[in-house]
């Protein structure tokens, strides 16, 4: 038995309603940025930017795997953040024959005002927190996703 006197099923059946609570909020909020970002494009399109943004440049292979996404839509994708000016397409330094994509200035500005507002949820979310309390939530969260410090 725990020190709260509560089962370990029913603890992990509230962390699971939390982290369900957490995954829909984070999606609306994915949601959101995306129609500020762009309105006229899928909310996936959103995600490569934002996977380019975090991450940098990178071809389209590697930009579909590791979007968990198929070559063919990341294709189409990008053309269409291409035709907007969001992507630009250059020559691999590496290999003459690759291409590589990375945001353009514009399209790296897009991004930052779009991450602006949803973050800003989060920031309120936690503007009462004392810095030990979000510093403990961190490094709970990092130890929850299997990362060791």
């Amino acid at each position: 038995m725990n020190e709260i006197n509560v089962p370990r099923d029913r603890l992990e059946i509230e962390l699971g309603e939390q982290l369900n609570a957490l995954i829909s909020s984070a999606h609306a909020l994915n949601v959101k940025a995306a129609a500020k970002f762009d309105s006229s494009l899928q909310p996936a399109a959103f995600h490569l930017v934002r996977w380019l943004y975090s991450y940098g440049a990178t071809n389209a292979a590697a930009l579909a795997e590791s979007t968990a996404m198929d070559r063919s839509s990341v294709s189409r994708l990008v053309k269409q953040l291409q035709a907007l000016g969001y992507v630009k397409r250059e020559t691999s330094a590496n290999d003459g024959r690759g291409v590589v994509l990375s945001l353009t200035d514009y399209g790296q500005q897009k991004v930052l005002d779009a991450l602006k507002e949803k973050e800003s949820v989060y920031y309120e979310r936690l503007s009462d927190w004392k810095d030990a309390e979000l510093h403990d939530f961190i490094q709970r969260l990092r130890h929850f996703n299997g990362f060791r410090s």
